[in-house]
């Protein structure tokens, strides 16, 4: 797409092509609600606040898991490994058993920490605001580990891609 568009010509395929050129992380927020794992995918997750240490996610409106993890009030954030892209879609499906066949270990606070993922962060929520058709998550982080082998997954244009291993 090389013609300039005005504001007022937007359209939301035009915005998710255009802003599908800045690459980003994928991560799965899981927490432990009634004894059972759940979580989601969340593409939009990254640091707030090195004082006091926080993070901020966006979750959609319509997701079912959400709000159940919002009560909860507690979560991790696992960012997922350039090898787990099935991962990723297991967890982006409503109403399935998104843990089936998944390794997994609790973190300090009880939420589960996925095997085999680039790093996690566990948190606490701190306050939610609106963001049209996302929810605005802010949380304080509580504990948090990366594995330094291990290289994330990046979602870019539309598709799964993994960085270069090689510095710039």
């Amino acid at each position: 797409m090389s013609k300039d568009r005005k504001l007022d010509s937007l359209d939301p395929a035009t915005l998710r092509t255009v802003l599908g050129h800045y690459p980003s992380g994928v991560t799965i927020v899981t927490c432990v609600i009634d004894g059972a794992p759940t979580g989601f995918t969340c593409q939009s997750f990254h640091s707030l606040s090195l004082d006091p240490p926080m993070v901020v996610l966006l979750a959609g409106r319509n997701s079912k898991t959400w709000p159940k993890i919002r009560d909860a009030g507690k979560f991790c954030v696992n960012i997922l490994s350039e090898d787990q892209r099935d991962l990723c879609r297991q967890f982006a499906v409503s109403d399935s058993d998104k843990f089936s066949g998944v390794s997994w270990h609790p973190s300090p606070n009880g939420s589960p920490v996925i095997d085999a993922v680039s790093g996690w962060v566990e948190c606490e929520l701190d306050s939610e605001f609106d963001g049209g058709d996302h929810l605005i998550v802010t949380a304080r982080v509580t504990n948090l580990s990366a594995e330094e082998s291990a290289y994330p997954l990046v979602f870019h244009r539309g598709i799964f891609r993994s960085i270069a291993a090689d510095p710039i």
